[in-house]
């Protein structure tokens, strides 16, 4: 049998980056509060109650943080614990970093 040779393209394209995130609800103000020895940022938010409720103000406060539409994050893994994976596209990773170090609070 003979096989064809075939062209097809897999590749979306987009920029982003992927930050791994602990978060801590009930806090007095929203911040970035460590990044630890892994690479896991720490963020602390005035937000509680159900994960949906959470989940909206996290990417809320990372949104404005960066400079992007919430529409532009997304919570791939997570959703339902404290420790979260979100995509951020349209924006370099290392864009992204420097504005988290920028943010970390002292």
């Amino acid at each position: 049998m003979e096989t064809k040779e075939r062209k097809f393209h897999l590749h979306n394209g987009q920029t982003g980056a992927a930050i791994t995130i602990r978060v801590t609800p009930r806090s007095r103000e929203n911040q970035i509060s460590e990044i630890m020895a892994d690479g896991t940022v720490k963020v602390r938010l005035v937000a509680s109650g159900p994960d949906e409720k959470l989940n909206s103000a996290l990417l809320e406060f990372l949104a404005g943080l960066v400079g992007v539409k919430p529409s532009q994050l997304e919570i791939v893994a997570g959703e339902s614990g404290m420790d979260k994976l979100v995509t951020i596209t349209g924006i370099p990773a290392s864009q992204v970093q420097k504005i988290l170090l920028k943010n970390l609070a002292v």
